[in-house]
C-alpha cells in the first residue's frame, strides 16, 4: 500500500500491531501524521485488522465493511509499508545516539524490515561477551536471525532456539552476505582461537568450508584463527595467491602440507614446496597442471602425477610411454582418462591394470560389457558405478560375498537388487549406507526404518 493515501487521515485499528511494538507503532503513526482510533468515528478512512482481534472486533470489522464500504487491510500490509518507507540511516543514527537496546532488539525481531537493514542492525547489537543462548536477549536475536532466513522454518520452529539451528542455516545458505554476517558475530569471533571443540567451533568450521563464504571473512580468519581453521582455508580452491602466501610464510609444516593439496596452488609456492618430497607428491596428485608444472613433476613424482585429474591426453601419453607398471596402474584408476588411453592400457594385457580399469567409472560401457565374460573381473564390475544395470543384476546372482558387498555399496545398483541384499545381515548395513538407496526411500516415503 501507499502510505501517502492515509497521511493526515484517521484509521481504525482492531487488535494490536504485530511486527512493531505498540510504542514503535504509535511513533510511526505520529511520524506519518496518521490518527489511530479503537472505536469507529465518521472520520475513519481505513480499517486495519491487527493481531489478537476479539470476536467482537472481528464482527465489528465485518459489519463496518458491509454497511459503510470502508476499505479494510491487514496489519501486515500496513506494517510492511511502514518498514519500506523507513529511512534506515536516520533510524540507525537514532539508535546509536539513544543507546536504546530494547528498541534495537524490537527492530531486529521485526520481520517486516528488509534484510539489508536487518544486517546493519545486527552489527549494532552488543552480545556482552556471552553466547548465542546465554541470556534472553541474545536468544531472541539468534532466534530472529535463524527464523528470518531458515528455509521452511514453519516445519521446524524449534530450530530457532538451538545452536544446531545456525549449523543448519549455514548448510542450506546460498547468500554470501548472510554467511558474512554470521561469521562476524561476537560469540563466534571469541572462539576463533579456542583450543577445545564445541558447537561454536563447529559453526566456524562449517563457515570456512562453505563455498559461498566471502574472501573477506577468510582473510579475517587467517589473521585471527588457530591453525585448525587455517588448514581448512589452505585447502579451499578459492584460496587466492595472497592468502596462500600468508599461510605459507607462517612456516607451519602442517599448513604447508595443506597447501600442497590445493588444486589451485600458486606456482611460486609450489616451487618452494618442491624441496619436501611428501609435498611434491601431494602437489603432483592435486595441482591443476600446465605444461611447466607437468615437466616439473614428471621425473620424480610420475606415479602421483598419473593420478592427477587435470592431465590432458598428451600428458597421459607421455606417462604411458614411460612403460612403468606403477604409473600405468595409477593411470588406469584416473577418472579423467582419455578414451584412447583405455585402449592402450588394455592392450598391455596386464590383469591388475585391467581390473583397475574395469573398476574405473570413466571406462566406456562397451569395455565393461565385454569384461563380464571373464569372471575374474566380476568384482571390479560390481564396484563400478558405470557398469550397466543389467550387468549388475546378473552379478547379483553371484555367491561371492565380495561381489555382493560391492553391489550393496554401489550407488548404481538397481533398487530391486538392493532390497534383496538388505535381507542378508552381511550386507544390510552397506545397503542402508548406500546414498542412492537412502534417496529412493525418502522419495518413496514408505516408512523404512534405519
Amino acid at each position: 500500500m501507499n502510505l501517502e493515501t492515509i497521511q493526515n487521515k484517521t484509521i481504525l485499528l482492531f487488535g494490536k500491531s504485530r511486527a512493531f511494538s505498540s510504542a514503535e507503532f504509535d511513533a510511526q503513526m505520529l511520524h506519518h501524521n496518521i490518527k489511530v482510533l479503537k472505536e469507529f468515528d465518521e472520520d475513519v478512512a481505513l480499517i486495519v485488522e491487527g493481531k489478537m482481534m476479539t470476536p467482537y472486533e472481528q464482527n465489528a470489522s465485518d459489519n463496518l465493511y458491509e454497511s459503510r464500504k470502508i476499505q479494510s487491510i491487514s496489519i501486515d500490509e500496513l506494517e510492511r509499508a511502514l518498514a519500506e518507507d523507513m529511512d534506515a540511516d536516520v533510524l540507525l543514527m537514532s539508535l546509536k545516539l539513544s543507546h536504546d537496546k530494547e528498541r534495537l532488539l524490537a527492530f531486529i525481531k521485526n520481520s517486516m524490515i528488509s534484510d539489508t537493514l536487518f544486517f546493519r542492525l545486527l552489527k549494532m547489537y552488543e552480545w556482552n561477551g556471552e553466547d548465542f543462548f546465554e541470556n534472553d536477549e541474545n536468544r531472541d536475536v539468534t532466534a530472529a536471525l535463524i527464523g528470518r532466513f531458515y528455509e521452511n522454518i514453519e516445519r521446524n520452529h524449534n530450530v530457532q532456539y538451538a545452536t544446531l539451528g545456525l549449523m543448519h542455516l549455514i548448510a542450506q545458505c546460498k547468500n554470501a552476505e548472510l554467511i558474512e554476517a554470521i561469521a562476524l558475530l561476537e560469540p563466534l569471533q571469541k572462539h576463533l582461537s579456542h583450543q577445545g571443540e564445541n558447537a561454536n567451533r563447529a559453526i566456524i568450521k562449517s563457515i570456512v568450508k562453505h563455498p559461498k563464504t566471502p574472501k573477506s571473512v577468510l582473510k579475517i580468519y587467517i589473521k585471527k584463527a588457530d591453525i585448525q581453521i587455517k588448514i581448512l582455508i589452505a585447502l579451499r580452491e578459492d584460496c587466492d595467491a595472497l592468502m596462500q602466501k600468508q599461510l605459507f610464510e607462517s612456516k607451519e609444516k602442517i599448513l604447508c602440507e595443506a597447501l600442497s593439496l590445493n588444486t589451485n596452488l600458486d606456482k611460486n609456492i609450489a616451487i618452494a614446496l618442491m624441496k619436501e618430497e611428501s609435498h611434491a607428491k601431494n602437489m603432483a596428485h592435486a595441482i591443476k597442471l600446465d605444461s611447466d608444472l607437468f615437466e616439473m613433476f614428471l621425473d620424480g613424482q610420475s606415479v602421483e602425477l598419473a593420478t592427477n585429474s587435470s592431465l590432458v591426453p598428451q600428458m597421459q601419453e607421455r606417462l604411458f610411454v614411460l612403460e612403468d607398471e606403477a604409473v600405468n596402474a595409477a593411470l588406469a584408476a584416473n577418472k579423467a582418462l582419455h578414451e584412447q588411453m583405455f585402449t592402450e592400457l588394455f592392450s598391455l594385457e596386464n590383469e591388475t591394470i585391467s581390473s583397475t580399469l574395469y573398476a574405473n567409472a570413466a571406462t566406456p560401457q562397451s569395455f565393461l560389457r565385454k569384461a563380464y565374460e571373464d569372471t575374474i573381473y566380476h568384482h571390479a564390475l560390481a564396484k563400478n558405478t558405470n557398469t550397466p544395470a543389467d550387468i549388475l543384476l546378473l552379478l547379483g546372482k553371484s555367491t561371492d560375498a565380495r561381489i555382493l558387498e560391492s553391489l550393496a555399496k554401489n550407488t548404481n545398483t538397481p533398487v530391486a537388487l538392493l532390497y534383496q541384499l538388505q535381507l542378508d545381515s552381511r550386507f544390510e548395513r552397506f545397503v542402508k549406507e548406500n546414498a542412492a538407496f537412502g534417496a529412493h526411500i525418502q522419495t518413496q516415503n514408505i516408512g523404512w526404518l534405519v
